[in-house]
């Protein structure tokens, strides 16, 4: 297997070890969802989505936020792969839980900085309204699809249909994922081809192997599952998760039909305070929300100065 394959490969199993923590721990927090069938289903997403609704967003990650002379920028991509990953693991670390996409981003726009390459900042600047937005929107459509869900009549079998829902809820969630914040490992795989795009028979043997890595990460992130979001920003039931879930999937997905990459943690998160507004103030864990506006703040800074300065020692050195 060439190096960019075991590249993205690599940086597949650290997607799905990293993400599939808050979305998978948030799903299975209501009653008939287990975990192992969940994480099937996020990595099932992640493989076949881009098929389905196409992968704008692994276009702008992979060519929009950096133009590299000559064309080649694979140097520049693995080193803000590279910072990402560290960048996500130190803050984590830290005890501040962030945004891989956002890592990503700042990493591949230093990068290209420190390696000479053409940063394009109205790219880059979409991109950050979109992450400033994510959770806005999701906290405001959240209080409102929270009251929707609860005013569903709570007699009979209410609560199997409750169930039932929140189980289509979180199918539309990983779909959403699949078609934008999973397609990072994708556009990993695209720039280490130099920019060639493939056809979908062409395309859809890499997102097997892509899906399997992810799976395999998620698998092995299942013991992090207890510390998702759900905790951690607010209590959680039924209703709530439901509601929570439909926000950040309609969010996410209304994103990447603009192409641009958004966390689907920072989507969950903002759902999460909607949800919890809407049964008063004091139903949100106030401190788990800074602790996690102080990771999303330092990510892509941090990310791009390191990558920046990584990438021109690379250069001087070389």
């Amino acid at each position: 297997m060439e190096v960019g394959m075991v590249v993205a490969a690599v940086f597949a199993v650290f997607t799905g070890f990293n993400d599939a923590g808050a979305q998978v721990g948030l799903g299975t927090r209501a009653r008939g969802l287990p975990p192992l069938a969940a994480l099937a289903l996020l990595a099932t997403a992640v493989a076949v989505a881009p098929l389905v609704v196409g992968t704008a967003v692994a276009a702008t990650l992979d060519g929009r936020l950096v133009a590299y002379p000559g064309g080649d920028g694979r140097t520049g991509l693995y080193v803000g792969v590279a910072v990402a990953v560290a960048v996500t693991v130190g803050l984590g670390w830290r005890g501040l839980p962030t945004s891989l996409t956002l890592a990503l981003v700042g990493g591949i726009a230093g990068a290209g900085t420190g390696g000479g390459g053409d940063v394009s900042w109205p790219v880059i600047a979409s991109v950050l309204a979109a992450a400033a937005a994510a959770p806005v929107a999701g906290a405001l459509v959240a209080g409102a699809a929270c009251r929707l869900v609860r005013g569903l009549p709570h007699v009979g079998t209410a609560g199997i249909r409750l169930r039932w829902l929140h189980i289509a809820a979180f199918s539309a969630g990983c779909v959403a994922y699949g078609a934008n914040d999973g397609q990072k490992v994708l556009a990993v795989y695209f720039a280490t081809r130099d920019g060639t795009r493939h056809g979908a028979a062409d395309l859809a043997p890499v997102l097997v192997l892509l899906g399997v890595c992810f799976l395999a990460g998620g698998l092995a992130g299942l013991p992090r599952l207890a510390a998702g979001l759900g905790g951690m920003l607010t209590p959680t039931r039924t209703d709530t998760l439901v509601a929570t879930e439909l926000t950040g999937a309609s969010v996410v997905l209304g994103t990447a039909a603009l192409g641009s990459p958004v966390s689907m943690t920072q989507s969950l998160a903002g759902a999460l305070i909607g949800t919890g507004l809407a049964r008063g103030t004091r139903r949100v864990r106030w401190r788990g929300v800074l602790a996690l506006g102080r990771a999303w703040l330092f990510t892509l800074p941090l990310a791009y100065g390191l990558a920046a300065l990584a990438n021109a020692t690379i250069g001087a050195l070389s």
